[in-house]
């Protein structure tokens, strides 16, 4: 069959994209997603549904090693670190089904810098409607929020919070960071509640807010468990997709193909399909069919360091409580950059951290460090010519000096923060850091090197911009240059990383380009 528009991956943008076009009942969308697909919600899996509170192991269930719902990726985070894990959703939904469900904007500056690089279309005023047209917010009703989009959104209140969250919030007041009730305004910063899409603990995903109310459309036909192996391009015209289903390869044909796949698996797509930078397809023994230099390129993304401290014996903690309720935004000192850095506090630590939860009992509480808006950048390669086996991720966190710098300071500022009369009523004693880390700024990036990870905000690696930047993949309408009727739209086309979670902006993603495709443009 001849589809309008094959989208391949369902997950933040794609889903939306999908939902979107087949409002037209006159396009016909094939939506594919390489993981499995839970069209009743009453058969859902539990670690898909649920944002937090069933069972203990509620991240590892939906993204840890080995979950039947994630890629199982592993990365180069430094030199100087093991294999680092990266969760990726593979359901549809994708990430947004598994994610940590932080409901975050960047800051109008990120979006404003997007257009100042020659992408008009996507500034911050462009796309405030977007913002609030996805969302329904719970708390706030204004002219920056909506109360009437798919996905729903809300705060945890103040009578809410666990013992440890409330600490950390009274600390940094009593620190001299501000009151932010609304992280997800404009002018936000400082300490808050951070805004969450799980309303009574249900992972509000795309596959729930926009895919679920849409599959009733004949014009819809959303095919899971289908793995994309390239994109079929005949005279610079992409007109299909090779997709394996039950071990066997199919050749499906579209007017349009989009790859939403994510910013890993759409970069992979482009340079298994013969577009990319033209001595590395050469390499691997792939005729390349568009030298584009900058695809797998600019990977961009978030890393943090986590620090645990020891809690005294008769602190009480449960296993079943959210992890995560509020965070502190900041800039780092002789930083240009407004809210650069995130810090949120985490309850119930084990020694496999926060994410990759098992039955130990808790060492303590902690804290996340991160970095939201680093200097330094990373890239994909692939690492054969097999679609199945992953690429090559290299993040190279903390090569520039700026980074580290921000880092140093932020660990002494969460030190400094345990050491509040609020925090420190239950703290027995700092694990993570260890003292001799602590030595001396040497040893301290010596630790950062070690133990630097990611916060699952890959993005960038595909990026849109003006055909005058010789590293610009798409354009700012998702166009890949070079080839007719292929876009990408997913947290690849980004220029730089958000000063937030990247789940809400992947969504306005999916919303703008499937505006700009109605509009034909």
């Amino acid at each position: 069959m001849q589809y309008n528009t094959i989208i391949v991956g369902a997950g933040s943008a794609g889903a939306i994209l999908a939902a979107r076009l087949t409002e037209d009942p006159s396009r016909t969308v094939l939506l594919l997603e390489a993981g499995p697909d839970y069209p009743d919600f009453d058969k859902m899996p539990d670690p898909v549904k649920y944002g937090y509170g069933y069972d203990r192991n509620i991240w590892a269930s939906a993204f840890g090693p080995n979950s039947l719902h994630s890629w199982n990726y592993t990365a180069r985070s430094t030199a100087h670190a093991d294999p680092m894990l990266v969760p990726r959703g593979k359901v549809v939904g994708g990430s947004s089904a598994v994610n940590a469900q932080i409901f975050l904007r960047g800051i109008p500056e990120d979006f404003d810098e997007w257009a100042a690089r020659g992408n008009d279309r996507w500034s911050s005023k462009e796309l405030l409607s977007y913002h609030r047209k996805i969302e329904t917010d719970r708390d706030f009703s204004d002219d920056f929020h909506g109360d009437d989009g798919p996905i729903i959104a809300r705060r945890w209140k103040r009578s809410e919070m666990t013992a440890d969250q409330e600490a950390f919030y009274q600390a940094c007041l009593s620190a001299g960071y501000a009151d932010s009730p609304d992280q997800n305004h404009p002018d936000s910063t400082g300490v808050g509640p951070t805004p969450f899409n799980n309303p009574g603990g249900i992972r509000w995903s795309t596959a729930l807010g926009y895919i679920n109310p849409a599959r009733h459309r004949l014009n819809l036909t959303i095919r899971a468990n289908v793995h994309t192996l390239k994109v079929l391009i005949e005279d610079g015209r992409a007109v299909g997709v090779e997709v394996e289903s039950g071990g066997e390869v199919f050749t499906l044909s579209g007017d349009e193909i989009i790859l939403s796949a994510g910013a890993i698996n759409s970069p992979s797509l482009l340079m298994l399909s013969g577009i990319g930078p033209a001595d590395h397809l050469r390499d691997m023994g792939i005729p390349v069919i568009k030298d584009l230099p900058g695809v797998g390129k600019n990977l961009r993304d978030h890393p943090q360091v986590q620090l645990t401290w020891k809690t005294r014996d008769d602190f009480e903690q449960d296993p079943l409580a959210p992890r995560i309720q509020l965070a502190l935004r900041y800039t780092a000192k002789n930083s240009p950059l407004r809210n650069d850095m995130f810090i949120h506090p985490f309850s119930y630590a084990t020694e496999s951290g926060i994410y990759l939860l098992s039955d130990e009992k808790p060492l303590g509480v902690g804290m996340i460090i991160a970095l939201y808006l680093a200097k330094g950048a990373g890239e994909i390669t692939l690492n054969s010519t097999d679609p199945h086996e992953q690429p090559f991720l290299n993040y190279d966190y903390l090569k520039e000096e700026e980074d580290r710098r921000r880092f140093r300071e932020a660990v002494h500022i969460a030190i400094n923060l345990a050491k509040s009369d609020a925090y420190s009523k239950f703290i027995e004693h700092l694990l993570k850091p260890p003292a001799a880390a602590l030595a001396s700024e040497e040893s301290l990036d010596q630790w950062l090197l070690e133990n630097v990870r990611t916060s699952h905000h890959i993005s960038g690696t595909a990026k849109m911009g003006p055909s005058s930047d010789d590293m610009a993949v798409v354009d700012q309408f998702g166009h890949v240059y070079g080839i007719d009727n292929l876009r990408v739209a997913d947290a690849s086309i980004m220029p730089d990383c958000i000063r937030a979670n990247t789940n809400v902006t992947s969504m306005v993603i999916g919303e703008r380009i499937a505006d700009f495709i109605k509009a034909g443009e």
